[in-house]
């Protein structure tokens, strides 16, 4: 099937004559964070960033985690990689864990008091003995060195986890501050494919820190509300493009004789 031709995008836009209730996912936190102007032109203009193809190979891995955790989660014990890593906990058995799963449609969803609903999809769920909740999230990856979250595209990793955290405290869940990253790592070093892919499992610990969001939410909340187009953030890659290749082909427009123009923007 060919890529979908990109195309300005007429719904699910905000209103600012009809702000309550209007959905903002974990994904569009973390694009303000990124970026004030990309997440503008996203979700009041509807103009977002180009997509790319999903990587399927991880869902692949993310559905089989589930499927493993699922099946210690029917029988209430813990998976031996819990009890490797010596974490006192179980797979949560709640009946709204898939609805909380659910990214596309549901997710945790939290009625903000600003009157927009903040949602995101967790990989999954522990509960400690005290009752806290414990996010989890899956990765994968294939790299020669040691997993860790401690480098610059993982900092992003721990904000996501964050946000989940926020999001079930939000909605009057008991949270641990810990959450847990289930990684794996697929190893290059066999002799041979062999039509399958071997891992190495690890999980990480990560102390979450939810100070940072409310305040983040607030200027989310100001920005939706605006007229004016919020600033580029320095780091932005796609309003670097956007700005260079705009003032490029302006440039070779105006060299041109009227005869000559085509409309190259």
């Amino acid at each position: 099937m060919p890529p979908r031709l990109y195309a300005k995008r007429t719904r699910n836009l905000y209103d600012p004559s009809a702000p309550e209730g209007f959905r903002v996912s974990r994904s569009k936190i973390d694009l303000f964070h990124e970026c004030p102007r990309c997440f503008y032109l996203d979700v009041r203009l509807g103009i977002p960033r180009p997509s790319f193809p999903a990587f399927t190979l991880n869902n692949a891995v993310d559905e089989l985690l589930k499927r493993e955790f699922d099946a210690h989660r029917a029988k209430g014990e813990p998976h031996p990689l819990m009890q490797k890593y010596k974490i006192d906990a179980v797979p949560l058995s709640d009946e709204r864990l898939d609805a909380w799963r659910d990214a596309l449609r549901h997710g945790v969803q939290y009625h903000h008091p600003s009157g927009l609903i903040f949602r995101g999809g967790v990989d999954d769920i522990w509960v400690n003995p005290q009752g806290e909740l414990i996010v989890v999230d899956y990765k994968a990856t294939s790299k020669k060195e040691e997993v860790t979250i401690d480098g610059y595209w993982q900092q992003g990793y721990k904000r996501q986890v964050e946000i989940y955290q926020w999001l079930l405290r939000g909605i009057g869940e008991k949270v641990s501050d810990i959450a847990y990253f289930v990684y794996v790592n697929g190893n290059s070093d066999a002799k041979a494919f062999d039509a399958k892919l071997e891992f190495d499992v690890t999980i990480l610990a990560h102390k979450g820190s939810v100070e940072w969001i409310e305040p983040l939410v607030a200027k989310l909340g100001r920005c939706l509300q605006s007229e004016e187009t919020p600033a580029a953030a320095d780091a932005c890659e796609y309003c670097r493009y956007r700005e260079i290749a705009g003032k490029e082909l302006q440039g070779r427009v105006k060299s041109k004789s009227p005869k000559q123009v085509g409309l190259g923007i």
